[in-house]
């Protein structure tokens, strides 16, 4: 058999080579557009995981069962929440839904309407069967708008499980990956090694930073919450105390928006709770705003966020991030683009300069070094481009 060399081939046969893959890389990029939510939100779950995933290694030799592991404790949690969450809200639907005109439902929901309205939504409710003109019409809307939920919500558990799987891809083959890319990129002393390097890290600091701020911040907001149902006078409670404490920790993500998105809400139920009651405990729902305040708003924007999220980047840029992502590009713009904003920053602080002035294109930063990683700080990167001794034997840590 004939052994054919690459670079001994005709300019015409590289020529159809080079044709060949672009097209297949035009094909990826279509795959990767068309999934976009899908691979960001697999690259989520890889960044956000992969310090948990290195400190289990020492568990077993196996990739498969510590990256298996490793998603474990971190999803399953999370899961459990999400079934509770659910039995919580069905039984307070039952509640407010399952009585007559003494029920839950008239006096907390529909107080504010005249006393007609009221009886006219309970009969409603109660004997639907004499509202309904078109039964075979109604039949058809709640079958098509039962389809379309249906849909959603298999869609929805597809999204994040093949998610999940990507992110165990990732893991399982991290030392693959990383040699496989080191191998493209020529070498450990390239300019696009020292590259990929930063923004490698960037991503880690970014995300495992989210990971961990989402726990801290739901751990105080849950205390928060169990606290104000330990001390509240009277009546006053705060319902579904470990969901409201999740959902403060995913909201605190956002600069500026913080945990105001879940807090504001619970108080001004408190505050309904406490005109119910006579009014008499509107202190105390001021008091309770105040510590919400300053343990869900100004605690993490002032300290837990600058020093757990992004470490290495500046948060005014990340703010920008995570509030116009999702404006830009929806959901999945949460996590596309603080990626793309960190792939700029590198190629602006790395490669740039050189090309603007012409100078040759080295592994070192030139430009704002306190704003993003710097590659030789890494270990096996090489500073002005000349490699240290022993640093070819040095583990790559790009994926």
């Amino acid at each position: 058999m004939v052994d054919i060399r690459f670079d001994t081939l005709p300019p015409r046969n590289r020529l159809g080579w080079w044709v060949f893959v672009l097209l297949l890389a035009l094909v990826a990029g279509f795959v990767t557009y068309s999934f976009v939510g899908l691979v960001v939100l697999g690259v989520f779950g890889y960044y956000a995981t992969r310090p948990i995933y290195r400190r289990l290694r020492v568990i077993t030799d196996s990739d498969g069962v510590i990256a298996a592991l490793t998603l474990l404790v971190v999803f399953l949690p999370i899961v459990l929440l999400t079934f509770y969450a659910g039995f919580q809200l069905f039984q307070q639907a039952q509640q407010a839904f399952g009585g007559t005109a003494n029920s839950t439902l008239v006096t907390n929901y529909l107080g504010a309407l005249p006393k007609a309205q009221q009886e006219r939504v309970l009969a409603a409710m109660q004997q639907p069967q004499q509202f309904v003109s078109n039964p075979q019409k109604t039949v058809q809307t709640v079958l098509h708008s039962g389809l379309r939920v249906t849909s959603a919500v298999i869609g929805g558990i597809m999204l994040i499980a093949l998610s999940v799987t990507l992110a165990y891809f990732f893991l399982k083959n991290d030392d693959q990956l990383s040699s496989g890319l080191t191998q493209l990129f020529g070498g450990k002393d390239t300019t696009a090694y020292a590259y990929a390097v930063a923004v490698d890290e960037d991503l880690e600091s970014v995300f495992f930073g989210n990971l961990l701020f989402i726990v801290v911040m739901s751990l105080i907001a849950a205390a928060a919450y169990w606290g104000t149902n330990v001390v509240a006078p009277g009546d006053l409670h705060v319902p579904m105390v470990f969901v409201l404490a999740f959902l403060t920790g995913v909201a605190s993500l956002i600069p500026i928006v913080v945990g105001k998105l879940v807090y504001l809400p619970v108080v001004g139920y408190l505050g309904i709770q406490a005109v119910n009651a006579g009014g008499d405990y509107l202190v105390f729902v001021g008091g309770v705003l105040v510590v919400y305040f300053l343990l869900l708003d100004t605690l993490p924007q002032t300290f837990l966020q600058p020093y757990i999220t992004g470490r290495q980047l500046d948060m005014v840029m990340m703010m920008f991030a995570y509030l116009l992502g999702p404006i830009l590009f929806g959901w999945y713009g949460f996590f596309l683009l603080p990626i793309l904003f960190i792939l700029m920053l590198e190629a602006v602080r790395i490669v740039l300069p050189e090309l603007l002035h012409g100078d040759p294109l080295t592994p070192s930063v030139s430009m704002g070094e306190s704003v993003g990683t710097n590659p030789s700080s890494v270990g096996d990167v090489p500073q002005d481009g000349k490699t240290d001794e022993g640093s070819g034997d040095a583990e790559a840590d790009v994926e």
